[in-house]
Formats: structure tokens, sequence, C-alpha cells
């Protein structure tokens, strides 16, 4: 038999593969997805480069490519179990969750596959579908199988925290700690649910990313299905204390602009400020305001230069429990005599300063809020008692604050 030269393309191909999976393992997406499909122009319908890069699209948000992939090797191997699984998982990128969790199902039926990572799938997708004691089968199955799993922990602990089941809520989240999670993120959910020193507020990168899920569908869904309304009780008193006009308004925690239409009659310039790219990119197609800021609310305020004499903040507060901060770097970023307007979730009792709820949200008392103003010059013009919004159809009480600076 002669030998293949060794500059062939079944050669190179072997490369391509081989570097393919040195980038995917080094979490180097870009490149894997790239030598992959190099090498399966030399050697086309090859099963494993088209099963690893499928996992690859599914690393880089390609659902549509993903399952394209999987499919060329289903077409060959209807019961390849890898393309099943990366199927699935393109399915649910994709939204339709029903078919991923028959995709799942078929994979954890084969048992060819270690069940710990299709079972955490298994309960995610059960999860979309609004499942959730049917997930927490699934993560408790997971678990079973890797006990050192720190998301599928993490999961379960979130679903016993809506659930209300608190101290088995805490345990999952102590053990999602121990296996690695992200530290900041779930002290933070173990403090709502048990009695863990409160963070002084909630991590950004929590903030920033529950937001940018939440872009597409917040307004309609915090509107019309939770009944919010704190941006127009906010605004509405506003107007009765003193409706403009103002100079130079800031929106402080913008989202997607709903306050913009209401307060843009009463200013000259309105200026946005938020954490979420995505929310801003909402708030932008309003077309009110005259300039919008990615940034943390606090480090904004610290770095900007202009000074305004209104700052509206309408639902903000409940991802930051100590406010001393934000009120130290206002009293730089505003004008003497200017109004400084908010809403507050009310704290169950006057004696904490604040309180991080099962709901992860921070509620306050309206005597922590009195002490800050007068601490950092502000005077109290009207504080106002009424719900923001609904939980479950039940109302949430929050205050509405308008003080004045010194």
């Amino acid at each position: 038999m002669i030998a293949a030269p060794a500059g062939s393309a079944f050669e190179q191909a072997k490369q391509l593969f081989l570097d393919g999976l040195k980038a995917f393992n080094a979490q180097r997406y870009e490149e894997a997805e790239f030598h992959f499909r190099s090498s399966l122009a030399l050697l086309p319908g090859r099963v494993s480069t088209l099963i690893n890069l499928a996992a690859t699209l599914i690393k880089r948000v390609k659902p549509q490519e993903a399952l394209e992939a999987a499919d060329q090797v289903l077409a060959v191997e209807p019961d390849n179990a890898e393309a099943w699984f990366h199927k699935a998982n393109a399915l649910s990128q994709l939204g339709q969750h029903q078919e991923a969790l028959a995709g799942f199902e078929k994979v954890l039926a084969a048992g060819t596959l270690p069940a710990a990572e299709p079972w955490f799938c298994h309960g995610q997708t059960l999860q979309a579908l609004d499942q959730p004691q049917q997930a927490l089968v699934s993560y408790q199955r997971a678990l079973a199988a890797n006990p050192k799993m720190a998301q599928a922990w993490s999961n379960r602990g979130g679903i016993l925290r809506e659930m209300q089941r608190n101290e088995e809520a805490a345990e999952a989240f102590r053990q999602a700690l121990a296996h690695g999670a992200d530290a900041d993120l779930h002290r933070f959910y173990l403090a709502s649910v048990s009695a863990q020193p409160l963070p002084p507020t909630a991590p950004a990168n929590y903030v920033e990313t529950l937001f940018d899920d939440y872009a597409d569908d917040f307004d309609a869904h915090l509107v019309d299905v939770l009944g919010y309304r704190a941006h127009n009780t906010l605004v509405g008193h506003l107007a009765a204390i003193r409706g403009g006009p103002y100079r130079s308004t800031l929106d402080l925690g913008c989202g997607t602009g709903l306050c913009a239409p209401l307060l843009k009659p009463m200013t000259q310039r309105l200026v946005g400020v938020d954490l979420s790219s995505l929310m801003l990119e909402k708030a932008r197609a309003l077309n009110l305001y005259d300039e919008l800021v990615h940034a943390d609310i606090v480090a904004h305020l610290l770095q900007t230069q202009e000074r305004h004499d209104l700052v509206a903040s309408a639902d903000v507060f409940i991802y930051v429990g100590d406010l001393d901060p934000v009120f130290a770097a206002l009293e730089r970023a505003m004008e003497p005599g200017g109004i400084f307007c908010f809403s507050a979730e009310s704290a169950s009792s006057e004696r904490p300063d604040f309180e991080l709820l099962p709901s992860l949200r921070y509620a306050h008392s309206e005597r922590y809020l009195r002490t800050l103003a007068e601490r950092r010059g502000f005077d109290v013009l009207h504080l106002v008692r009424s719900p923001i919004r609904e939980d479950q159809r039940t109302s949430i009480p929050g205050m509405y604050v308008y003080l004045k600076r010194r």
C-alpha cells in the first residue's frame, strides 16, 4: 500500500480538526468555528467534525447554523446522541422549547452520554416552559450524576426561592458557592433568603444581564402584566410640586424610557443613564433624550461635568440597598435648589435601614430615607405612600420621595 502524502487533504483536515478542538477547549470559539469549517471544506460530511462544529455554534449563539450541522449528522446517524443533544440546545436557543424537551429526552433515553448535562438542560427547558416543579426533579437528577455542578445548584435555589422554600433555597445557594459559582452573585441570592449580611447593592452583572434579557418585553410585561405605575405616580406628584420648566433633567436609571414622555415637556434638556445597553437602545428609539449614557448610576454621577436642576429615578433603588453613595454623588451633580425625586419599595418595618427581599429587590424604611436626606443636604418636600406594581396579584407598597437640594 502506498502511504498518503503528508500534505494530503486528509492530513490537512485532521490537523484543522485538532486545531479546532484545541481552540474550543480554550474557549476561543470563533477560532474553533473557522478550523472546523476549514476541515469540513476538505472532508465534507465528517461526523466528528460536524458534531464539534454544532457544539461551537451553540457557544457562539448561532442556533440555526448549529441545527443544520446537527441535522447533517442525524441524516446519516439518526440515533447519534451527541447530535441530538446539540440539536436540542439549538432548538432551545431558537425558543422552540417543546421540541427541545423532546430532544433532551431522546438523549437521556439513549443513555450513552454522561447524564448531568442533559438533565441540567432538561431542567432549564422545563423552566422555560413554566414547569418549575418538574424542573426541580431534573436538576436533582443532574446533581445525582454530578454533585459539583454549581449551575444546577444555583437554578435549583432560584426555583426554591420563588416557591418561598427559603431554607432549602439557602442550602442550594451555599452548595453553588462551595462548587465555584460566582461569589458576589450567590452571596446576593443567599442574603435574600437567609440572615446573611446584606450586600449594599445588587451585583452590576446581575442587573445588566437581567435587563438586557428583559429589554424586548420590558414595557409590556411591567405595565400590562405587573400593573407598574411608578413612572406615572412619580412624575404626576412632581408636576403638582414644581412642574417646571427645568433647565436640565437627569433620568437616573432610565431603562427603556418610560419616564421620558412625562419629563420631556418639563425640561429644556433630558439626559438618561442606565446600566443596560439593550434598554438604552429602546430608549434611543423614542427620540426624546438629548443624551443617553451607558454607565453605572453612581459612576456617572461622579464623572459627569453636567449639573442638573432635576434628577428623577423611578423604580431603580430596588437594586440599591445602601443609598448613601448615590446621595453623596448627587451633591456634586445637582444645582443648589434642584429637585431629586425617586420611588422606593417600603420596608416591612422602620427598624432596618433597608432589607433584601426574597424577590431580590431592596426595600427601604422611611426613617432611613429622611435621615439620609438630612445628612446629605436635602430637604424633604413631599413623601407619598402608594403602590409601585403588583406581584402575584398583590400590590407592592412604595414611597415616592421629593427632595430639594439646599
